[in-house]
This record gives structure tokens, sequence and C-alpha cells, in this order.
């Protein structure tokens, strides 16, 4: 029996509908024939069919062979062992809750301004910097406040130049999905493609490459994952932030996660809220993501720990120690052993255990997101 040629019915009915989906727009991006949009209003955060043929399962092409949604998907079937054997030449084990890599270090930038700019040191802005000077890549992907800033809202854009990566810096906490950048980075002539996402998106370039989704996959060559628990929903501003604590979202300067929501404001004030409060705005397709270190990433990256200033990093590929190697060698971070705070080491994989129990039974006998333990082989 020839193999089945799973589409766009498969997808949503087993990713969509099901509370797998993370809003990824992975398959939007591979889509071929143009036919997928994306929403992200109301909380939805997902695609859909924009071809008015049958009901919003149903795709024309799909019933002629297309594949390539499917292909694009870091959430159908079996994604996680076939990146690890894709990335690593083995999926993880039961011991590696925050995935396979080969080195943790804390690391900063060491350009003042990227420091300053950055969420936890920098590190993420000298990155994609580093490699727009050295030719490492064209373009980045990434997200931007919209307008003035003064909304908040998140958006997916463009970074090529040194004005465009520090007007990109810095977290949001709420959701962009930054893959759907791409088509702008390929019309303005990039053809190596870096690519700064959560968790969620960060499984989206290694599983095209994996599944063979065609030129979108090619282009992606450098993946930097941020760590990530969840993100809320935009109406936090205003149900929450506004409406209990008197925050007007346009007021507001800077936001961080440290145990607490830590805002603050233009005027020089600060504020704490509970995250407790904020559980209710949890957007969506987080509530199923079993991933919180960004386990297929090339560089996964996070503020968590005892140093404000410093960034955990995590190196997971060949690319990515490279890349690392060569901004320290260069002076354009600094970097210390992770074991330097052995607290945010602990502190990663206890989320990312947390994470993983997330994967709903439904499903998890083809992820296998939490794998057993191997059998004890007995000896004589």
């Amino acid at each position: 029996m020839p193999p089945e040629k799973t589409q766009w019915k498969h997808l949503y009915d087993e990713v969509v509908t099901s509370g797998l989906c993370t809003g990824c727009a992975g398959c939007v991006i591979a889509c071929p024939h143009d036919v997928l949009g994306y929403r992200d209003d109301s909380g939805i955060y997902k695609p859909f069919q924009l071809e008015d043929f049958g009901g919003p399962s149903d795709c024309s092409h799909g019933d002629k062979g297309c594949t390539s949604c499917t292909r694009a998907c870091p959430r159908f079937r079996a994604w996680e062992p076939e990146i690890d054997e894709a990335l690593f030449g083995r999926p993880r084990t039961a011991d590696e809750p925050s995935g396979i890599y080969k080195d943790i270090v804390l690391a900063r930038a060491s350009d003042e301004v990227l420091h300053e700019v950055g969420q936890d040191g920098g590190l993420v802005s000298a990155l994609l910097l580093y490699a727009l000077e050295h030719d490492v890549i064209d373009a980045a992907l990434v997200s931007y406040l919209e307008g003035d800033g003064s909304t908040w809202k998140a958006v997916p854009g463009v970074a090529r130049t040194r004005e465009e990566i520090i007007a990109s810096a810095g977290s949001r906490y709420t959701y962009s999905a930054n893959t759907l950048a791409y088509q702008a980075a390929v019309d303005g002539g990039a053809e190596r493609i870096a690519l700064v996402g959560m968790s969620c998106q960060s499984s989206v370039p290694p599983v095209m490459k994996q599944r063979k989704a065609g030129k979108v996959a090619r282009r992606l060559s450098l993946n930097i994952g941020l760590l990530c628990s969840k993100t809320f929903d935009d109406a936090i501003f205003e149900e929450l932030f506004e409406a209990k604590y008197g925050l007007h979202k346009a007021d507001i300067k800077k936001m961080n996660i440290k145990g607490v929501f830590q805002i603050w404001m233009h005027n020089g004030d600060y504020h704490e809220i509970p995250l407790k409060e904020c559980h209710a705005w949890t957007r969506e397709g987080c509530k199923m993501c079993p991933d919180f270190a960004a386990e297929h990433a090339d560089i996964s990256t996070g503020g968590i720990g005892a140093f404000n200033d410093w960034t955990l990093t995590i190196v997971r590929t060949d690319v990515g120690r490279e890349l690392m190697a060569g901004l320290e060698r260069d002076g354009w971070i600094q970097t210390r052993p992770g074991d330097d705070d052995p607290g945010a080491i602990a502190l990663m994989h206890k989320l990312a255990t947390r994470s993983r129990k997330r994967w709903p039974e439904f499903a998890a006998t083809a992820p296998g997101a939490v794998p057993p333990k191997p059998p004890t082989v007995a000896t004589t």
C-alpha cells in the first residue's frame, strides 16, 4: 500500500481544531498555492483555508496531492523524533527534558547599546548583527511593536540593519508569528534567513527540512529560539493591567517576567503583578505546547536565573556553536560558564518538564513528547 498523502484536511482535524496548533504559521508560509490565511485577532492565532471550496477543512490542492502544509507543521504526528533524528542523529531521552544540546553558557553583548536595549544582555541582537555583518545571513525574521509602540501589539517583520535589529529588541509576552515575515524577506532579495521565534516557531525550520518542504526550508539558515512557557492574549492589557491596576498600555515602557509580571512605566514607576492573575489570559495555542526550551533551535536563549543582564544560552547544533565561537573570538560577546548559575539550568529543566506534561493523551502516541524510560536490561 502506498504511503498516505497527508494534506490540509488531516492538518485541520488533527492539529488546527484539536488544540495542538500553536499558531506558528509554518503551514502558511510553506503553502505553494497561497490558499492559507492567518488570523491573529480575538485570541485565535490560527491558519485557515482561503478557498471557496467546500468547508474549512477542504482544499482543492490537497485533494490533488499537495502535502506542503503537513510537511511544515511542527505539531503534526511524529514531529519530535523526526526533528531530533534530523538534527542530532537520535531522539531525546527521558532524562533530557530540555532537549539535546552541546553547551550551556551565560552570555551578553559587549556592545553597550545592544546590551542596553536587549531584554537580558542583548545576546540575540548581537547574534543577528554579527551574522549580518559577517555574511552569514541576509535578513532576520523578528517581531516589532506596531506603529509607535503604544499599542504593544507585536507584529512580524524583517531586520536587515543595525537600526532594525535594535528596534526589534526586547520581549513582548504576547504572540507574533515571526515566520509570516518570510515573504517580505524573500521579496527583499534574502536567500539566507534567520528566524528568531518562540519555542514552537523554532521547530519550523528543521521539520520543513526533514520533511522536504521546498525552498522555504532551504532559505531558513539560522534558527534562534526563545525559551517560552506561554504567551498571553493581547486582551490582557485592557482586561487586567488597565482594568485592575490602572496601567494603560500606552504608558508602559518595558515588561519582563521573573517569577512575577514586571512592568516599567515611562514615568519611572515600577509594578509587579502576580503571574497567577495572568493565567486566565494564556493564549490558547500555548496550553498544550510541550516545548519550553526551544529544543530544535541552533541556539536557544532565555532570561532566567540570578543574573538579569546575562542570557542563559543553550547551544544545540554545529551551526550554533560556530556562530557563538565567532562572536566570542571577535569580542562581540562576553561569556561565562553556565555552571556559574546552576539555579538557572535547574529552573530550565524544571519548566521544561512541566511544559512537557501539557502534551495531551490523545496525541501522546505519535510525537512521544514525554518518552518512556528505556527498559532495564537484565544482566547475568
